[in-house]
């Protein structure tokens, strides 16, 4: 306890740094691929030296070097998705709206 700030700990925690280390990777990253695009681009089969992208969580800079038809592919399965999610919370409230209508017959109470 530190009374008009005697003897308190001053205890700092910094989060900033490990934030500027991430960003200064991803940004080695960006160039790093820049480079490699820039490098491989001279080549007239430079299609076969990019690598496929299977990870789920894409990066903005590889969600624009997909193709339109990934991109629509994408889109598709997460629309779907949704709806499916959508779905089912359409179905609980469903469920509980006839959960209370039998609640309040047992109860009696009159509807409005």
């Amino acid at each position: 306890m530190g009374l008009f700030g005697f003897g308190q700990k001053k205890k700092i925690l910094d989060l900033t740094e490990g934030y500027k280390r991430q960003m200064e990777k991803a940004e080695q990253e960006r160039k790093l691929r820049q480079s490699q695009v820039a490098s491989s681009a001279d080549s007239p089969f430079s299609f076969f030296d990019s690598p496929a992208t299977t990870s789920s969580g894409m990066s903005t800079t590889e969600e624009i070097n997909e193709s339109p038809e990934e991109r629509k592919k994408r889109l598709a399965r997460r629309i779907m998705e949704m709806t499916e999610k959508l779905e089912d919370i359409g179905n609980q409230i469903y469920h509980l709206q006839q959960r209370v209508e039998v609640l309040e017959r047992k109860l009696d109470v009159k509807r409005i």
